[in-house]
């Protein structure tokens, strides 16, 4: 059961009607920590994911002493505190370097947790790109993913990367949406598996050296002029240049999950009735479901096609009738012969 808190005066009861559930919910906020010891790089890279989603993001510079994967609830006090669902939590040692770990929570308890650890060579920041215009803050972005990676059927660390990341990006969700408010692309690819690695190394490895590499690149939209009413578009890399190879996970309880699964009912939906339908035509249609039938005790001898024992015995009838018809012609025919011969 989840934890009901009441209101003891008029302003907590207005800061919890606030974060009650809705049937459009508020854009994901997002908030940036950092463990006692995390790298140069791993802090550029969170720098360069927080001016992406400034808007919707808070970022500590202190240091927290905190350890996700083996004591969340540090983390769940500030996602509470702050009024975060997102929290991503940059940390480095000598196994795991240059690790971001991204974290969703739903009532302000943990649901899921990944482990993305960056690769420290291949890592570029946004100010190494020379861009003649920096993407405007507060501007949403189209997203790609390629790889058969991302398209498991089963739920898998790459299914729960690309949907933490698209929670990361999604922004303020809206019904329409300007084509000139369009400016810049995310894109992540997944490495396909090759056979040489898949024969060497076990299926339940779970060292991140030997997984696939997500590429996460971000694109700016450039238009051009082209002749014609469509204009050309061009893509400009933009920045950051990060590649992962995904680490240690953490999946939601089944319970939890069903609840952060369930959608509000808007005010103006019909509440369907149950047993009651609608045909092509708009009339009403009722189905009754009745109890067990016990048939031992139904009544068939009025049915006239069941009296199967009644045709039988005039069959018998028929069959005794015309034998006693025939002893009558006989006895008719002797007492006639005994005239004649008197």
């Amino acid at each position: 059961m989840l934890r009901q808190v009441k209101p003891r005066n008029a302003r907590s009861k207005r800061a919890l009607e606030k974060r009650k559930p809705k049937i459009v919910e508020n854009p994901k906020k997002s908030l940036f920590l950092r463990g006692t010891s995390c790298s140069q790089i791993t802090q550029d890279a969170m720098g360069d994911l927080y001016s992406l989603r400034q808007t919707l993001s808070k970022r500590f510079q202190k240091k927290n002493a905190i350890h996700p994967f083996e004591d969340s609830s540090s983390l769940a006090f500030f996602s509470e505190k702050n009024d975060c669902s997102l929290l991503l939590f940059g940390s480095s040692n000598k196994k795991r370097p240059h690790a971001i770990t991204f974290v969703r929570t739903f009532d302000y308890k943990i649901l899921d947790m990944l482990e993305f650890c960056l690769d420290g060579d291949s890592y570029r920041s946004i100010a190494q790109f020379k861009n003649r215009d920096k993407i405007p803050i507060g501007m949403r972005p189209l997203m790609v993913f390629s790889g058969t990676a991302f398209e498991s059927p089963v739920p898998n660390e790459f299914t729960l990367a690309k949907s933490l990341l698209i929670d990361f990006f999604r922004g303020e969700t809206s019904d329409k949406i300007d084509v000139e408010g369009l400016r810049y692309i995310v894109s992540v690819t997944a490495d396909e598996p090759t056979t040489s690695t898949s024969s060497t190394v076990p299926s339940n490895s779970t060292d991140p050296a030997n997984k696939p590499v997500l590429r996460l690149r971000v694109y700016a939209i450039r238009t051009r002029r082209s002749g014609h009413k469509l204009p050309r578009v061009e893509l400009e890399e933009h920045g950051p240049r990060m590649d992962f190879r995904l680490g240690r996970v953490f999946r939601a309880d089944d319970a939890l999950q069903k609840e952060a699964m369930k959608q509000a009912r808007s005010p103006n939906e019909e509440r369907t009735k149950k047993n009651i339908s609608t045909d092509t035509m708009g009339d009403k249609i009722g189905r009754i479901h009745l109890g067990k039938i016990d048939l031992s005790g139904l009544q068939t001898r009025k049915m006239r096609g069941l009296k199967r024992s009644r045709d039988v015995k005039d069959d018998d009838d028929e069959r005794e009738g015309s034998e006693g018809e025939g002893q009558a012609k006989q006895g008719k025919a002797a007492k006639r012969k005994r005239k004649v011969d008197v």
